[in-house]
């Protein structure tokens, strides 16, 4: 995780990542970080469902960084879903961090 960006991140509660407005525009334009990017959800989806585990997510939304610390339950096409039928669209996601 790009530790500048994460810096300049500010850290949400879960909970409130359902009030927040994300813009259309994809955040990783070059596509194999978006497939590395990929890999990483699959691989905290795993630890989500297997053991419950949590990842932080650096992400952006029209007011600019945050971050989350939350378990992954499902990922679709187009977005993550967290606890409580959450949905942070993948496209506003710059990176997760497992700890």
């Amino acid at each position: 995780m790009d530790s500048e960006l994460l810096k300049k991140a500010t850290l949400v509660a879960k909970e409130e990542v359902g009030d927040l407005h994300f813009p259309k525009e994809e955040v990783i334009a070059n596509k194999e970080q978006r497939q590395e990017l990929l890999a990483k959800m699959e691989k905290a989806l795993k630890l989500g469902n297997a053991y419950h585990g949590k990842v932080k997510i650096l992400f952006e939304d029209d007011n600019g960084l945050k971050t989350v610390e939350t378990t992954i339950w499902g990922i679709t096409d187009k977005n993550i879903l967290l606890k409580k039928t959450t949905i942070l669209p993948i496209r506003r996601v710059h990176d997760v961090k497992f700890y």
